[in-house]
């Protein structure tokens, strides 16, 4: 069956997948099932799982770099993360190629609602935290997307709701995903060498609101608001999260935290959750489960089983989890803190003293914001990786200078440890990649959870 929406795209054209990760996988399966004659490329060694997977369905494939053969298509069709200047898709589009990405691809076969979760930072929490009240409330509902269940995979699902956590490279190539809910958690630089420009990168993000049907809903920050407006391409129903401390508008619409209580201001005023069921660390995560709630409340649930499936969250490995707390000292992973942004927001939301270690892999961030951030929140710094003499330069910079240097992440541990008393707390959030000593951030967290579960009480 043809679809307009796809270029034409109908049963047995050519199509071949770009990139062979969890997203390319579940593309090329997707593909398979629908009668396209499919074609593999990763400019990578492709993993034993993958080949078996693809094998199975008699799917050829390349790796180690794309060919002429790459090119011999009706179509590419992209998974997660593919750059538009990459020379494959560059060399595509010379020829009259077609590019279709993954979100457009996918579209087109799911049978569920779906709540769409972007952001800079928190949206796996969020995304994570929508599919638990949602499941804890009697709906079918899975978190799907970046979250590490690839969004192909549920294409012709009986899910009532599809929770999926999208980036701003499935964005930049979307035109015809349509959500039923939105939510942009917040927006700060990221992703620059990719988009070009913090320009280029907000335009992606908030693309996910003109991509929300007419009778859904946005959810944002009040902070951002007006900048998105400026990128809505017709009217959308805005709901603002408003920041008490820093509220400029008082919005007749919106999420307000009043005396401890979570309440969304619509028609009239409702009661969310107590913030003391928030199991969660950081004054972010209340942000995040705020906004989940309410995604909660315009998908049907009742505010008492919202406030009971707040209560029965936990949080997520390697996001301000605590992973122990010996001789008084509390030690926290947030490995997945992989850009300043996120580690400013750690920061600021951790209360008391804190000993922070950063570092990794850069991604070609201003570390000026982080080191302001570090000089009104730390008492020391313990620096790894291979940015540790740029963070230095630009705390130094700042007139910060109890920082220390450590080539592992035992060293660091170590350090910290002798620098910390009773009441602080030993922070990893290292507003970096791992990939410089590490095969992931997941890897990076677990490390610094087997050092610090190896020293006395």
């Amino acid at each position: 069956m043809e679809n307009k929406k796809l270029n034409g795209l109908h049963e047995g054209c050519k199509l071949t997948i770009i990139g062979a990760g969890v997203s390319g996988r579940a593309l090329a399966s997707l593909a398979v099932r629908l009668g396209f004659s499919v074609f593999v490329t990763d400019k990578a060694e492709i993993n034993p799982k993958t080949k078996e997977i693809i094998k199975r369905y008699g799917i050829e494939y390349e790796e180690r770099g794309h060919t002429e053969k790459a090119l011999e298509a009706d179509a590419l069709v992209l998974s997660s993360g593919i750059s538009p200047r990459a020379p494959i898709i560059e060399g595509a589009l010379k020829r009259g190629i077609p590019v279709v990405g993954e979100l457009d691809f996918v579209f087109p076969h799911l049978k569920s609602k779906v709540i769409g979760v972007t952001g800079t930072n928190g949206k796996t929490t969020t995304t994570s935290l929508i599919a638990h009240l949602l499941t804890n409330g009697g709906f079918e509902a899975e978190a799907v997307g970046n979250i590490g269940n690839a969004l192909a995979d549920y294409a012709f699902s009986d899910h009532e709701w599809l929770v999926v956590e999208v980036s701003s490279f499935q964005l930049y190539w979307s035109q015809y995903a349509s959500f039923d809910i939105s939510v942009i958690t917040n927006i700060a630089p990221d992703h620059l060498d990719w988009h070009g420009s913090y320009e280029e990168y907000f335009a992606s993000k908030t693309k996910i609101f003109n991509l929300t049907s007419d009778n859904g809903i946005g959810i944002c920050q009040a902070r951002d608001v007006e900048e998105i407006k400026k990128q809505l391409n017709r009217p959308l129903k805005i709901i603002p999260f408003v920041d008490n401390k820093n509220k400029v508008v008082d919005w007749p619409e919106g999420i307000y935290f009043e005396d401890g209580q979570c309440v969304l201001r619509d028609d009239s005023k409702i009661r969310l959750f107590d913030v003391s069921n928030v199991h969660l660390i950081g004054t972010h995560n209340l942000e995040n489960a705020a906004m989940s709630a309410v995604v909660a409340y315009y998908s049907g649930l009742d505010p008492q089983v919202i406030e009971e499936g707040i209560d029965s969250f936990k949080a997520l490995p390697h996001r301000c989890e605590e992973v122990a707390n010996k001789n008084g000292i509390r030690y926290v992973n947030d490995s997945k803190g992989t850009n300043v942004s996120s580690t400013v927001a750690a920061l600021n939301s951790i209360e008391g003293k804190k000993i922070i270690i950063l570092g990794g892999k850069g991604k070609g961030e201003d570390y000026g914001p982080l080191a302001e951030a570090v000089k009104e929140h730390t008492e020391a710094a313990i620096l790894m990786g291979e940015e540790k003499i740029k963070i230095a330069e630009a705390l130094s910079r700042k007139g910060y200078t109890n920082f220390h240097l450590a080539n592992s992440m035992e060293e660091a541990v170590e350090k910290a440890v002798s620098l910390a008393s009773p009441g602080c707390t030993v922070l990893l959030s290292p507003a970096c990649t791992s990939w410089d000593m590490y095969e992931n951030y997941k890897a990076r967290g677990e490390h610094f959870r087997k050092v610090v579960n190896e020293l006395t009480d």
